[in-house]
């Protein structure tokens, strides 16, 4: 089988990913090269591929995946060809093989697929930022999750639940609801136009929640900060429907407003080994990603436009 990787022609459409023939490359100091068997689509690879954060030449997407240390570059320590990894955080991941720095690489225990792992490294990192850094959560908290049916917040309602929080999640559709309350969602909103604020106060008894992840932006962000306590706290990691507006300081009310980023989480060489542990000690919980769809690394651009088009539940994941 050829060895291919998808490229970013320019800042566009899915259409904008080309499928080309690629040679594996000699690992450098400090590198390995893996061959994947699976890699993790998330919306970060569609930011990149629309230009938001423009990526270097030559514009490979995709920042997670899992597979089988092929080789090895001078200076790496506790690794072997022949280990099965998994990484997050390092754009490139769109190919047949690719390097990564070695510290990026986890080992990954044998009883965890490989495309469980490449949809649910990146996602769990999120997760263990938003719950144990962004705001950590405690036995009772309540936590309203936006997108709850989507591949992040699978795994932060499964996480969530194990700290004993309370989860309020939004979907568009009754069948992502009846989705998100299989993975644990306690309360559902349902529907794009649905009046998050006031089912919110209606479901706490007019308190608000403690915690709001909001992966939606637009309008949606202030709906958020208007459906948290006072003194609560309100993550913005994503926007989905486009850019939020400018929002003024006294909208804020007395919330707490983040803008964390799992990318430079996980660029923190301190503290990724850490983290990284514990999302590989959550998988062998059952706080992982739902595989929602597979598709051949040729097909990037359909994966792409499904998961644009919110045609999909649960996490995506391309099979080289």
């Amino acid at each position: 089988m050829v060895d291919i990787e998808v490229r970013i022609v320019a800042p566009g459409e899915p259409e904008m990913l080309q499928v080309v023939e690629a040679e594996p490359r000699a690992p450098g100091p400090g590198e390995i090269r893996l061959r994947q068997h699976a890699i993790g689509v998330s919306f970060i690879d569609i930011y990149h591929r629309r230009g938001l954060y423009p990526l270097p030449a030559p514009g490979i997407p995709g920042v997670e995946g899992a597979g089988i240390v092929e080789a090895i570059g001078p200076d790496v320590e506790g690794l072997r060809v022949g280990d099965r990894v998994v990484y997050a955080g390092v754009p490139g991941g769109y190919a047949s093989t690719r390097l990564v720095p070695a510290w990026r690489a986890v080992r990954l225990p044998p009883e965890v697929p490989f495309e469980i792992a490449a949809a649910s490294m990146l996602r769990g990192l999120t997760a263990h930022m938003l719950l144990t850094v962004s705001h950590p959560v405690r036995d009772g908290s309540v936590l309203l999750v936006h997108a709850a049916a989507g591949g992040l917040g699978v795994m932060l309602t499964r996480w969530a639940k194990t700290l004993g929080a309370v989860v309020i999640g939004t979907v568009s559709t009754e069948e992502k609801a009846a989705f998100a309350t299989t993975n644990g969602v306690d309360h559902v909103i349902v529907g794009r136009t649905a009046d998050v604020v006031r089912e919110v106060l209606n479901l706490t008894g007019g308190q608000g929640a403690d915690f709001a992840i909001d992966g939606i932006g637009g309008d949606m962000l202030r709906q958020s900060l208007r459906s948290v306590r006072p003194f609560g706290a309100v993550a913005s990691i994503g926007w989905v429907a486009g850019p939020v507006p400018p929002i003024g300081i006294d909208e804020l009310g007395t919330a707490t407003l983040a803008k964390p980023s799992v990318m430079a989480y996980a660029a923190d060489q301190a503290r990724y080994p850490e983290a990284a542990k514990a999302v590989i000690a959550a998988f062998g919980s059952g706080i992982t990603a739902e595989i929602g769809g597979q598709y051949r690394l040729n097909e990037a651009a359909k994966a792409h436009a499904e998961l644009e088009a919110g045609r999909t539940t649960g996490s995506l994941v391309l099979l080289p």
